[in-house]
C-alpha cells in the first residue's frame, strides 16, 4: 500500500501544477451532476414521488451510488486507461517490476478533479441526512459507510473487468459503459421501481441492489429480517470482485507483447 500512496502523491503533485485548471475542472465536476440531481428532484416536484419513496429517501440512495461512482472514478482511473497500455506495449514494464500489476494499473492514472463531484455527492447525502425520513444510530452510519464502500467495490470491479477483456480485444468494450454508467444512473434510483428481471440481475449478478437498495432498507427500518444481514450486504461486494480479479489474472497469463 505504500507504493499506492506514493504513486497518489506523485499524481496529485503533477495535476497541482495547473492549480487554475485543476480548480475549474472542480468546479465544472461540481456543478455538472446537479443537471441529474436536479431532475430527480424535479419528478418528485412534478408527480409526488415514486411509489413507497420520498424524496430525501430516494436522495439518500443517490448520494450512496454517486459518492461511490465518484471515488471509483477517482482512484480506479487507470483501468478506464488501460487499453493505451497494451496497444503501445508499456504494460509489458509494468510486468518486470516485482509488484503486483493491479497495484502499479492502479496507480498508473488518477483523476483528483473528481473530488469535485464527490463533493456533490457529499452535499446530497448530508441533505437527505438530515431529513425526517431517518432516525439515525451509530450502527445505521457504519452502514453507510459500508454502503458506500461497497459501491466504490463493485464499480472498480467493472472497471477491472473491462480493463481484462483488452487482453484479448486490445480495445477496451464500451459495452462495458451500460454497466458503469448505466449502473450509476439506474441505481440512483429504487431497484423495485423495475422490472423484476432487472431488479435480480442487478442484486445477484452484479450487486448494486446489495451495496445500496437492501442497505438502505435497513437504514429506513424497513426491514423484516435479521438487521445485521442487511447491515453487511454490501460486503457482498467483495463476492463481486474476487471472480473480477481472477478473470484479470488470467487475462495477464495470457497476454502477449507487441515486442516494442
Amino acid at each position: 500500500m505504500r507504493l499506492y500512496f506514493k504513486y497518489m502523491s506523485i499524481l496529485f503533485k503533477s495535476q497541482m501544477q495547473y492549480r487554475t485548471s485543476f480548480l475549474m475542472l472542480c468546479i465544472g465536476q461540481f456543478f455538472v451532476p446537479f443537471s441529474v440531481f436536479a431532475g430527480v428532484y424535479f419528478l418528485f416536484e412534478r408527480f409526488g414521488g415514486l411509489p413507497g419513496w420520498t424524496f430525501h429517501e430516494t436522495a439518500l440512495g443517490y448520494g450512496v451510488v454517486h459518492m461511490a461512482f465518484s471515488v471509483a472514478e477517482c482512484f480506479a482511473r487507470g483501468f478506464d486507461a488501460f487499453p493505451r497500455l497494451v496497444v503501445r506495449g508499456d504494460f509489458d514494464r509494468l510486468l518486470v517490476r516485482p509488484r503486483g500489476t493491479v497495484v502499479q494499473v492502479l496507480g498508473s492514472n488518477m483523476e483528483f478533479t473528481r473530488f469535485g463531484r464527490m463533493l456533490q455527492s457529499a452535499v446530497v447525502l448530508g441533505i437527505a441526512a438530515g431529513g425526517p425520513d431517518v432516525g439515525w444510530t451509530p450502527a445505521k452510519v457504519i452502514t453507510l459507510f459500508l454502503m458506500i464502500a461497497g459501491g466504490v467495490i463493485v464499480f472498480c470491479g467493472i472497471c477491472i473487468l473491462r480493463a481484462s477483456f483488452c487482453f484479448w480485444t486490445v480495445q477496451g468494450l464500451e459495452v462495458m459503459n451500460i454497466f458503469t454508467d448505466g449502473g450509476r444512473e439506474m441505481a440512483q434510483y429504487p431497484l423495485d421501481i423495475y422490472a423484476k428481471w432487472v431488479t435480480r440481475f442487478f442484486t445477484f449478478i452484479i450487486p448494486f441492489g446489495a451495496v445500496s437498495c437492501l442497505p438502505l432498507m435497513y437504514i429506513l427500518d424497513r426491514t423484516d429480517g435479521p438487521d445485521l444481514m442487511y447491515m453487511a450486504m454490501p460486503l457482498a461486494s467483495l463476492l463481486f470482485l474476487a471472480p473480477c480479479l481472477l478473470v484479470w489474472c488470467i487475462g495477464v497469463r495470457h497476454y502477449r507483447s507487441t515486442g516494442s
